[in-house]
């Protein structure tokens, strides 16, 4: 059961506060010292307490910001992603909020609490949602408390949220790639993940593991390294990879941000893309043609699915969470060929 969501007369009781002072301390205004607002605030963050603006402001019609959330506001990826927010959101003459999340659900909450108080008329969360449920019930109690004074939600990708989604094409460009590097004639396949409590690295390597499975391989008998799904864990799983297992052909990436940290180990460590070891990411960021050797990699249409999803936020509601899916398509440049040999 939803645990009831924290009123101003409960941080008032807690602070040992009338209400009238708890009031004004959350809004700013003058009648209470600085040290009785302080503890209101205090308590008022520890309770979960956020003040129930964004309704009055929704029915006045006054509410022209949107809050986007991105997991990392330096990935190309979600850089497209904000580009196509931000295309329709002018378009619409809505301005945009963005935080970041750093793929941590706490900070995903607080930063949730944040948009609702400032009053945003919609949310929209663009990443990866996680395989443990549990993990975002908090966000999800507080997206459906926003739902119901009449904010709206969206997201992108696989989240237990129950909002409007676009799902990008996860499993089945997995299923893609790994057919593409498998047709190549590699075997000894090894893997750069993110963590694997996210659902986009647990469907894309639910693909990976369909096509291994066709050809005959398992993925439980190949080398996947976790680490953040940044340049740098990029650079990190290629060294732990090259070091454990120095006969790989081909080195796959679950984004094209790690695929990037990839290319960087290899080239640093004199060995070459594709002649002894073939790349590929995921995701088709713009840089990835121009990388050398311009990168394999599976095309989601990110900007596409920023402009979808903020278009699913401007929606009604509607009795159920609305599904779009976006497809994808295997990009082959320069860094994967066939093994030597």
């Amino acid at each position: 059961m939803t645990q009831r969501r924290a009123r101003l007369i409960d941080v008032a009781d807690a602070a040992g506060v009338s209400i009238a002072a708890a009031s004004r301390a959350m809004s700013g205004s003058t009648g209470v010292s600085d040290a009785i607002a302080a503890r209101v605030r205090r308590v008022a963050g520890e309770m979960g307490y956020v003040a129930n603006v964004h309704a009055r402001t929704l029915a006045g019609g006054a509410s022209t910001t949107i809050g986007l959330l991105v997991h990392e506001i330096g990935d190309p990826y979600f850089t497209e992603i904000a580009g196509g927010v931000l295309r329709l959101g002018a378009q619409q003459g809505l301005t945009v909020q963005i935080g970041h999340t750093g793929r941590d659900p706490d900070a995903e909450l607080t930063q949730v609490r944040a948009l609702v108080a400032n009053r945003v008329r919609a949310i929209v969360i663009a990443g990866s949602g996680f395989v443990d449920a549990a993990v975002q019930a908090p966000v999800k109690a507080e997206l459906q408390a926003f739902q119901a004074g009449g904010g709206r939600v969206a997201v992108i990708g696989r989240h237990h949220l129950g909002a409007d989604a676009v799902l990008p094409d996860n499993h089945a460009g997995g299923r893609s790639l790994a057919e593409h590097l498998l047709a190549l004639g590699h075997r000894r396949i090894a893997f750069a993940v993110g963590s694997r409590a996210l659902t986009t690295v647990a469907d894309r390597l639910a693909g990976i593991a369909e096509a291994l499975a066709s050809a005959g391989l398992d993925l439980d008998d190949l080398p996947v390294v976790e680490e953040e799904f940044t340049r740098a864990g990029g650079r990190r799983a290629t060294h732990a990879i090259l070091d454990a297992h120095p006969d790989v052909t081909a080195i796959a990436a679950l984004n094209d941000d790690m695929a990037i940290g990839v290319l960087a180990a290899l080239r640093a460590r004199g060995v070459s893309v594709p002649g002894e070891v073939s790349v590929s990411g995921f995701d088709d960021v713009p840089v990835a043609e121009y990388l050398w050797p311009a990168l394999t990699t599976v095309r989601l249409p990110m900007a596409e699915m920023g402009e979808q999803v903020l278009e699913l936020a401007l929606k009604p509601a509607s009795s159920r969470p609305r599904r779009r899916l976006t497809g994808h398509s295997l990009v082959v440049r320069d860094s994967t060929a066939a093994p030597r040999g």
